[in-house]
């Protein structure tokens, strides 16, 4: 069998694509046979037997689910596993005990048992309840009732808010405590190769144990006398506590999760439990350290910490220091000082900065405002030693750098509090830590990080919950410097990302095998697009490099108004088809051989890929089966989990999830979108099942007519999958969608990916989070249930002050997502940030992220629509700027200036609202179909922030002069650097060319009387007149201009995990509108220009 290039050693093992199948033999088995305490057999699952009943879900109680509005919800385990004979087992769909709950979800936390998986959706009213008045987005309080779009979880703030599950690892237990084993990992497959490259080798593969390591953090000595404040000094502003406390319910909602055994153990029973949500006792106690008899002092080379990590005393003890605590461990206590402004360092990293946040600028006067570069995120006013360890913004970033220090504080500021995170993206640099103890606070199970604070050797103060823990004895040896006695110098503690792998104790069974299977529309309609042929074609050349190991399964399933699968049992000359055409009550042919090991049958599926496209060519078979093939395919899963990828290319006829067309063109964007919302729940109720098992449904969609979206989406997004639209899919007519569904597949194909997984975000004590948005469900209040996590989802969350939060100078906020990789291993990936408390307005407004506010109000907006209307959202998003510059203007500004005045920070702030109200997802007219605008608002519901502000506010270049003036060299490639232009009419000329990046479309516009050696030698026609109508792809020209070109614009299409096709258009092309309809600071047919806007906006900031 021909393996894959075998990529470069030396690089520690990422889930990514491209690594050559190898055997999980010898060191799974240890962890496996290791004894767990949960039941399993300590045998290896070698092969998770087809025959094995379906796993139960992580909560026995937790099959019923809540959701707001009047619906039956089923339970996860209805569907039985795939029975053992080829008589049917009796199935009924959808049947037991459903649980009715009518009226907006109840804002009390029920007992665990009962609200183990209670879902809410995110927003603000309840659909026919008449909205409040629109200029509150109610960013501190929880929603009444919550949107069917986003799960909103209201957390009282439990002394242990959870975190994400850490992920687990082959050799987790197998090293001798005190033995480590480190290895930076490469995030898996590069973006650049999965479209620039075809024929590159895959990218590099982990071998365990090459030591690659940031240098550690030198040593800090007490800080010098005298200077400024860790963060700028501001006056407290006196104000009501928080507005509205979230239910301050007693310790542990999750305490149900685990139950006693009988020798008085806690024997683990659910994710919750393993991740540790609320438990106060950790799964691995740690015992207290014995005394060491050592020959020389441990303690007194232990160096001063930097102001921030020392003295964050929880409330109730200011100023308390930490050397007038007793411990009776024997180790030296070291004198810190308390923090105060005399103690601080005189280092501010971002002082020059803050000033120019403050400065006020008129927007109706500074029309040149749009930086000539990419906007980056603002630098959190911290002292430089703490900022150079924080996250980076690209994983983790919250709306405002400066957290306000009271509810009162952040409601007068009108600005909503909230993280965006990217936690899966794939890195080149990712430390691994493979150790025996992973260590947590035995309080909140927060994972120690570079924001906790070392009292002395022996203990270490969490920095969320302020409890004060032992140092485990396996953690005071440093394996990077080899030096006993320094555990803040250790990778967990130098690190503000960083990956564990997890011991077995972070298994609620044997980690799953990758187990993927493809589901194919073959009616008439989906034939004669021809999708089959470049589906089956990409599949059948990237089979290798499918991310998995020698137990990867997969399978496949067809239908149009039956149902077929396909038996690969191994001695069969050809795949076998089985046909079930009673939809009504689907079953499952044959127990075993429809989900066969890749390796060892790659000959059949290979064959069964390259016949399956001419198969049905003579089909006239019109239905579409849609519910009952996915039903289907959710029962061949359960018994493993896995992912679930379905082509569809109409909208669904026949069987359960029957549509039908509710799109009148004439009626697009109507004050009443109604059809914004699912017409059934069938694909919802469906989706949570799949969650419960751990499945995942990919759904990709190939049409030209309506299909209903806004349902079909259901499946993707309450299982965290992810959606793609294809429109007009055909592969004649509309031959640039073939490429692009190519390139993006592949991407799809290849991408490392995650299975199992939950991610818990925690934060400081006094701050709480209260709706989430993204793919995914919520189980147990605050823990995503994510049964496939891939490196391109983003999600986001809103927060509020619960609690003053007096006498803290920093907050942090910590996500940990527990994963499967698809090479068996349980990891855990954990991020965490650190940000100042401030306690004025001018700070808090000095601090805001405006691209972190932008897509957060996107995605609340997007909630909006589907509760409310597409005209609330709509107005909500342009209160959103009035308040916050009403309140700048009368709570900041000493002196009141005629003009509209923004804080330097959100200068940007009404162009990029202005943007959203434009874009296809809250845009009114009738240009957008239906499905279109449902496909943007998914986006924006999943797309990271990078992504979604692209969409949004495309960048436009000038490209017929291109230079090497400023360019990048990535990989001995030049990379021009033109300055980005604002998007207006009047910035373009018709003698230049000019590019628009939209993110996922690119438009090259050429002016009329463009420079004749451009049009010769970047386009490769002799003049303008000769530039074809539909071009879509630019020669390579072994010219200077050609090849600066082509770099510059595959630089561009590199950086993301979407091929955006390139449409070279004129003054008479077609495609023009839609190149206008980006010019964001133009006048349309339905929006103002950018300058109307303004005025609109002053007008109302001056009432």
């Amino acid at each position: 069998m021909a393996q894959p290039a075998r990529p470069p050693a030396g690089y520690p093992s990422q889930n990514g694509a491209g690594q050559q199948p190898y055997s999980n033999g010898p060191v799974q088995n240890q962890l496996m046979h290791s004894s767990d305490g949960q039941g399993y057999s300590p045998s290896v699952p070698g092969s998770y037997s087809h025959q094995t009943p379906a796993k139960v879900p992580p909560h026995q109680s937790s099959g019923q689910y809540h959701y707001s509005g009047s619906q039956n919800v089923s339970q996860l385990n209805n569907y039985q596993g795939p029975g053992q004979t080829l008589n049917r087992p009796p199935v009924a769909p959808f049947s037991g005990s459903p649980v009715q709950q009518t009226g907006p979800v109840p804002q009390v936390l029920l007992p665990a048992l009962q609200n183990s998986a209670a879902i809410s959706s995110a927003g603000s009213f309840p659909p026919g309840a008449s909205p409040p008045v629109l200029s509150n987005w109610q960013y501190s309080q929880t929603p009444v009732s919550q949107p069917v779009g986003s799960q909103t979880s209201h957390l009282a703030r439990v002394t242990g808010t959870g975190s994400a599950q850490p992920p687990s690892s082959l050799s987790g237990n197998t090293n001798p405590p005190g033995s480590y084993q480190y290895a930076a990992s490469p995030g898996g497959p590069p973006l650049q190769n999965s479209y620039m490259k075809p024929g590159s080798a895959p990218p590099p593969v982990t071998q365990p144990l090459t030591p690659l390591h940031p240098p550690a953090r030198p040593p800090l000595g007490p800080p010098p006398v005298g200077g400024p404040p860790l963060i700028r000094p501001s006056t407290l502003i006196a104000g009501p506590p928080s507005t509205q406390s979230l239910l301050n319910s007693a310790a542990n909602q999750e305490g149900d999760a685990t139950s006693a055994a009988s020798d008085g153990s806690v024997v683990q029973n659910s994710y919750d439990a393993i991740e540790g949500g609320g438990l106060m006792a950790t799964p691995h106690p740690s015992p207290a350290p014995p005394n060491l008899k050592m020959n020389r002092s441990v303690g007194y080379s232990y160096p001063t910490l930097p102001p921030g990590y020392q003295n964050t005393s929880p409330p109730g003890a200011p100023g308390m220091q930490a050397s007038a605590l007793q411990y009776p461990d024997g180790s030296k206590h070291f004198h810190q000082p308390a923090l105060g402004t005399n103690h601080l360092t005189a280092s501010m990293g971002s002082l020059s900065l803050q000033q120019e946040g403050l400065r006020p600028v008129n927007l109706l006067q500074e029309r040149n405002i749009l930086p000539m570069t990419l906007l980056k995120a603002p630098v959190p006013n911290l002292h430089e030693d703490i900022q150079k360890l924080n996250c980076n913004p690209e994983l983790f970033r919250c709306t405002l750098t400066n957290i306000p220090q009271t509810q009162a504080l952040l409601n007068k500021a009108k600005l909503p509090l909230g993280l965006l995170l990217h936690p899966f993206k794939d890195l080149s640099q990712l430390p691994v830590v493979t150790s025996s103890t992973i260590v947590r606070c035995r309080s909140c199970r927060t994972y120690i990080n570079p924001f906790v604070s070392f009292l002395d050797q022996r203990r270490w103060k969490c920095n969320l919950c302020y409890r004060v823990n032992d140092v485990p004895e396996e953690f005071m040896y440093n394996p990077v410097t080899r030096v006993y006695g320094e555990p803040h110098k250790r990778p967990e503690v130098q690190n503000a990302t960083i990956e564990f792998m997890a011991p077995s104790e972070y298994m609620l069974r044997p980690p799953q095998p990758p187990v993927y299977l493809f589901v194919f529309d073959v009616s008439h309609n989906a034939v004669e697009t021809g999708y089959l042929n470049t589906v089956c074609q990409t599949l059948l050349d990237n089979l290798d490099l499918l991310p998995g190991n020698t137990r990867t399964k997969i399978g496949f399933i067809t239908f149009d108004s039956t149902i077929h699968f396909y038996s690969l049992q191994e001695g069969l000359s050809q795949p076998q088809m089985l046909i079930v055409s009673d939809i009504e009550d689907v079953f499952i042919p044959m127990p075993e051989n429809l989900l066969v090991n890749l390796n060892e049958n790659k000959e059949l599926i290979q064959d069964l890929l390259r016949t399956l496209p001419q198969m049905f060519t003579k089909s006239l078979e019109t239905q579409s089966a849609l519910g009952p093939a996915l039903q289907a395919a959710f029962k061949l899963m359960s018994p493993t989990g896995g992912r679930i990828s379905v082509f569809q290319t109409q909208l669904p006829s026949v069987g359960m999830g029957a549509l039908k067309s509710r799109e009148e063109p004439n009626q697009r964007a109507t004050a009443k979108d109604i059809h914004l919302t699912p017409s059934t729940d069938f694909y919802k109720k469906l989706a949570l099942d799949c969650s419960g098992q751990q499945v995942a449904v990919d759904l990709f969609l190939l049409s030209g007519q309506y299909s209903d979206l806004a349902s079909l989406g259901c499946i993707s997004r309450y299982s965290a999958g992810s959606v793609y639209y294809y429109q007009s899919y055909h592969h004649k007519h509309n031959p640039v969608q073939v490429e692009k569904l190519q390139k993006e597949l592949k991407r799809y194909l290849t991408r490392k990916i995650g299975f199992e997984a939950v991610m818990r975000i925690r934060c400081t004590k006094g701050l709480s989070i209260h709706t989430f948005h993204g793919n995914f469900f919520v189980r147990s209040t605050d823990l995503l249930s994510l049964p496939n996590v891939n490196p391109d989802a983003g999600y986001a969350v809103q927060m509020s002050v619960e609690e003053s939060l007096t006498d803290m100078q920093v907050v942090s906020f910590q996500s940990a997502l527990l994963y499967t990789s698809s090479k068996g291993e349980r990891r855990i990936r954990v991020h965490t940030m650190c940000l100042p408390v401030v306690t004025t307005l001018s700070d808090v407004y000095l601090g805001a992220d405006v691209q972190a506010i932008t897509g957060l109000l996107a995605n609340m907006a997007v909630d909006r629509s589907v509760s409310a209307t597409l005209s609330d959202a709509r107005d909500a998003l342009v209160n959103a700027v009035i308040d916050s510059l009403s309140a700048y203007r009368s709570s900041v500004l000493s002196i009141q200036q005629p003009g509209l005045m923004a804080p330097h920070s959100l200068r940007l702030f009404p162009l990029y609202v202005l943007a959203l109200l434009k874009q296809k997802a809250f845009q009114t007219g009738t240009n957008a179909r239906l499905d279109e605008r449902i496909f943007t608002m998914c986006q924006v519901k999943n797309q990271p922030l990078v992504y979604l502000m692209l969409m949004t506010h495309p960048s436009l270049y000038r490209v017929d002069n291109l230079t090497d003036e400023g360019a990048l060299n990535v990989n001995d490639r030049t990379i021009p650097q033109p300055p980005i232009l604002q998007l207006s009419v009047e910035k373009l000329s018709r003698d230049g060319a000019y590019l628009m990046d939209a993110g996922s479309v690119m438009f090259l516009w050429i002016g009329k009387n463009c420079g004749q050696s451009f049009i010769s030698q970047v386009l490769g026609v002799p003049n303008h007149g000769s530039i074809p109508q539909n071009m879509t792809h630019l020669p390579e020209l072994e010219t200077a201009e050609s090849i600066r070109t082509i770099a510059f614009i595959s630089w561009l299409r590199e950086q993301r995990p979407f091929f955006p096709i390139l449409y070279i258009i004129k003054d008479d092309s077609p495609l023009k509108s839609s190149f206008l309809q980006n010019m964001i600071e133009d006048r349309t047919e339905s929006a103002l220009s950018y300058y109307e806007f303004l005025l609109h906006i002053q007008q109302q900031v001056n009432k």
